[in-house]
């Protein structure tokens, strides 16, 4: 998504375990891409948002229920 769509790309990191997902949204956000990480106190299991935030993929740490609205912003 980072090469084939740059700023024209949104991603999101949600609740998860590991951190194979922080690396593919750091590299989206360096290309130019809108990022958003669920925050900890909405994530069941924070590994893979607080791993994306401590690598600085995420432009933005949104609660759950903050998501679906912060999409349809982004997209519009």
């Amino acid at each position: 998504a980072a090469r084939a769509a740059g700023s024209n790309a949104l991603g999101i990191i949600m609740t998860g375990m590991g951190d194979d997902g922080a690396a593919g949204l750091l590299e989206m956000r360096q290309a130019g891409a809108r990022t958003v990480a669920q925050d900890e106190h909405t994530s069941i299991v924070f590994g893979m948002p607080k791993e994306a935030i401590k690598r600085g993929g995420a432009d933005r740490i949104l609660p759950l229920g903050a998501m679906a609205r912060e999409i349809v912003t982004q997209l519009q």
